[in-house]
């Protein structure tokens, strides 16, 4: 974007995958570490429509310096037989999310769970893939959830799988706010 300063010089790929908990949570504290050193950031939360996320309720305050959005239904994705609904949402959000990265307003760019978007066959992998390749060079885009296809992991600079060997909720435990929501 003319006129405004480039937090980075050489921005990377990076994807949190795997079936373990803390996809989002780490993209969230890199999210807030790079909002410390006044770096513009847009999250946009697939799959997810839920208003009671506390990083909604944060972004308020980070404002305006980061922004996060959901393009999802409060509600259970079929990844078998996905609602119509689902995919409509999926794809309006990936427009948005093409025009949010190619914009070059923003320094680092989560696209949270679009690795399950994917995966549930809502969004068409190569067009996800043609995304990353056409990103600016100086944003950081960051790619969450679980199952992600093996082209996007080649074309990432950094991948992290998160792994479960032990989670509460397999005990009873549901999720709490302010930790898991």
């Amino acid at each position: 974007m003319k006129g405004r300063k480039q937090n980075l010089q050489q921005g990377m790929v990076q994807i949190y995958t795997g079936s373990g908990k803390g996809k989002t949570t780490a993209s969230l504290g890199l999210a807030l570490r790079a909002v410390g050193h006044n770096f513009q950031v847009f999250i946009l939360q697939f799959m997810k429509g839920s208003p009671v996320y506390g990083e909604i309720v944060a972004s308020r305050r980070l404002a305006p310096n980061l922004t996060v959005e959901q393009v999802g239904r409060d509600a259970f994705v079929s990844r078998t037989h996905p609602d119509p609904e689902d995919v409509r949402l999926a794809q309006t959000g990936f427009e948005k999310a093409r025009k949010i990265v190619l914009s070059g307003k923003y320094d680092l760019v989560v696209l949270d769970e679009i690795n399950c978007a994917v995966d549930f066959g809502l969004l068409p992998l190569e067009e996800v893939c043609n995304l990353v390749r056409s990103k600016p060079v100086h944003t950081e885009l960051v790619l969450t959830g679980r199952g992600a296809p093996q082209e996007l992991v080649e074309l990432a600079d950094l991948v992290t799988e998160m792994r479960e060997i032990k989670h509460y909720f397999n005990s009873g435990q549901h999720a709490r706010r302010g930790i898991e929501s």
